[in-house]
């Protein structure tokens, strides 16, 4: 496995509360028939998060799956709290925690003024070996060492 290319690495940029906030509306693809959000959109706005997420600090997903790093997610938890109408703002308001290898997301989906709780969720990631096919056993140190920078409380 090679190393990240030292232009993927950039100054973590620390929320004051820890939670990288991640604006999204929900467009007329995104919902059913009644048209509120459809539940798969939630997902897919969890994943952009967290890949925005990992950017705001360096790490740069495709610059991962360059070196032979993949982040699966591994359990995923999505409660639902109330719908999102069509042309509805929202923030995914999202918290990573490294844990050895494994990445816990924590999330939050709410209205942009924070009165209103949409969703909560919980994924959980492995970095894994693109070429092995196996979960590693230590983080790329320049991964690890971006990822420690988001100590949360």
């Amino acid at each position: 496995m090679t190393e990240l290319p030292t232009h993927a690495i950039q100054p973590a940029v620390a929320a004051s509360d820890s939670w990288f906030d991640y604006p999204v509306r929900v467009q007329p693809h995104h919902t059913d028939y009644a048209g509120v959000a459809w539940h798969g959109t939630y997902i897919a706005w969890l994943e952009e998060a967290r890949i925005e997420y990992l950017r705001s600090i360096g790490v740069n997903y495709e610059d991962l799956v360059a070196i032979g790093c993949e982040l699966p997610v591994v359990e995923l938890s999505l409660r639902y709290h109330r719908a999102i109408q069509m042309g509805a703002g929202a923030i995914v308001r999202t918290r990573l925690q490294m844990d050895g290898v494994r990445l816990n997301c924590d999330y939050r989906i709410q209205s942009p003024d924070g009165e209103i709780l949409y969703a909560t969720a919980q994924v959980t990631l492995v970095a894994v070996d693109r070429e092995k096919g196996k979960i590693m056993r230590v983080l790329p140190p320049a991964v690890k060492s971006a990822l420690m920078r988001l100590a949360s409380p």
